[in-house]
């Protein structure tokens, strides 16, 4: 099994070029089923949930050409409704197929997702949903057994919560549903508005009515098309917090800065210098790092993607920082890691006390999800000495060349076996 070597202390220096978004990516792909034309995709990261989002594609049906970031699917041939365990049960996005899936062919049979053990990731919202346009369900020996007899019609919902899975779904699917859905309390995330932009590019009849609210008039058929994918804003986030945490010097380019706002506020109140010009961020770390109390919460609030990462860089404030995390009910599996490394963390239920005036030391380490992955490489990188960190695995989801980008800006890392 292969493992990271970090070896720390080191002022990272120089640019980043970040990459496609995994999160935009996901939906995008499972929306391409809608067509029966071809589909060229730009600028999809090569990380291992894509890899199998593609996989789990192939085995419906699609045929697939990938190269380098660059993707042609054609569905012509498109003809199976089944998405099985194996290739869904290492991403929660797997679910997603099954509304293009309902939508085009009547009936779907999909297996619940898996993904991180970061929390429960219930997809009650999207089935509720998806019976309020026509589908009727069952849940047998862990799959999705699901059909709309009639088609899917169009309807009103409002979802219960907000949900970024759920929401995306549910767009996909009305985009082929007869008649007029509107859907309300939806999630906002840039990655669903690529999402609407790439729909919308096929020629599917989307609006947005409200801040939470889109009115979607079902097509169909869809035209052959172009797309390039949105940038990956945690991966941005997260190379601009291994700045602060470094106090290094980094421009992160590729990026539309007003899209991560919330981020770029937040370390700024923490201390960081940064200039934003139309497509990079120069980030200037700072030796004096101020406490601040987070939350995360829906876009346009502060990512649980990122919550990992700025709590690394919180340790190192001048006093005690607290962390609410919102979104998911365990998601400080890292707080044990880092608390090894030297932090001193105390968690109760979705809180964190981040206590300041830390110096991380190296350590063994283990991974346990994709974010808290990358967490520790950051405190790894401000620690003296060799860190290890095991079950990368995690890591390889989600980040496209991640020691190759850090190895160009000054880091001492590399990949074992």
């Amino acid at each position: 099994m292969q493992k990271l070597e970090v070896f720390g202390a080191n002022k990272l220096k120089g640019q980043i070029k970040i990459s496609g978004s995994k999160n935009a990516s996901l939906p995008i792909l499972a929306a391409t089923l809608l067509s029966r034309k071809k589909v060229y995709l730009k600028n999809l990261p090569r990380v291992r949930d894509i890899e199998t989002m593609v996989s789990l594609l192939q085995s419906l049906g699609s045929k697939i050409n990938f190269n380098k970031n660059n993707l042609t699917i054609d569905n012509k041939k498109q003809n199976k409704n089944f998405a099985s365990y194996s290739l869904v049960k290492t991403m929660r996005a797997g679910i997603l197929v099954l509304g293009p899936l309902l939508a085009k062919f009547g009936r779907a049979k999909v297996s619940l997702p898996g993904g991180c053990a970061i929390g429960t990731r219930p997809v009650d919202i999207h089935l509720d949903a998806l019976s309020k346009l026509g589908v009727k369900y069952k849940i047998i020996q862990g799959y999705v057994h699901a059909k709309a007899p009639k088609g899917l019609i169009g309807g009103k919902i409002k979802f219960s919560k907000i949900s970024v899975g759920a929401t995306e779904n549910l767009i996909i699917a009305a985009s082929f549903a007869k008649g007029t859905t509107v859907l309300s309390n939806c999630a906002i995330e840039p990655e669903i508005k690529d999402l609407v932009n790439f729909l919308k590019s096929m020629g599917c009849n989307i609006k947005w009515i409200s801040k939470r609210s889109v009115k979607i008039e079902g097509v169909s058929e869809v035209n052959e098309i172009t797309y390039p994918v949105m940038f990956d804003r945690i991966e941005a986030g997260t190379y601009l917090v291994a700045a602060a945490v470094t106090e290094g010097n980094l421009k992160i380019k590729n990026i539309i800065p007003k899209i991560i706002q919330t981020e770029i506020n937040t370390l700024k109140k923490i201390g960081a210098k940064i200039r934003v010009k139309k497509d990079e961020i120069h980030i200037v770390g700072n030796k004096k790092i101020k406490s601040i109390n987070i939350k995360t919460a829906p876009y346009p609030g502060f990512p649980t993607d990122l919550q990992a990462q700025i709590m690394v860089l919180l340790c190192k404030a001048n006093k005690q920082s607290l962390i609410k995390e919102d979104i998911f009910e365990n998601r400080f599996m890292h707080v044990a890691e880092l608390n090894r490394m030297g932090a001193k963390i105390l968690t109760n239920g979705n809180k964190a006390k981040v206590s300041g005036n830390i110096r991380f030391e190296a350590a063994e380490l283990m991974a346990t999800d994709l974010r808290a992955s990358v967490s520790l490489i950051l405190a790894a990188l401000t620690a003296k000495g060799k860190s290890v960190i095991n079950r990368i695995y995690h890591l390889d989801r989600g980040y496209e060349n991640i020691e190759k980008k850090l190895k160009k800006v000054g880091a001492k890392i590399r990949r074992v076996n």
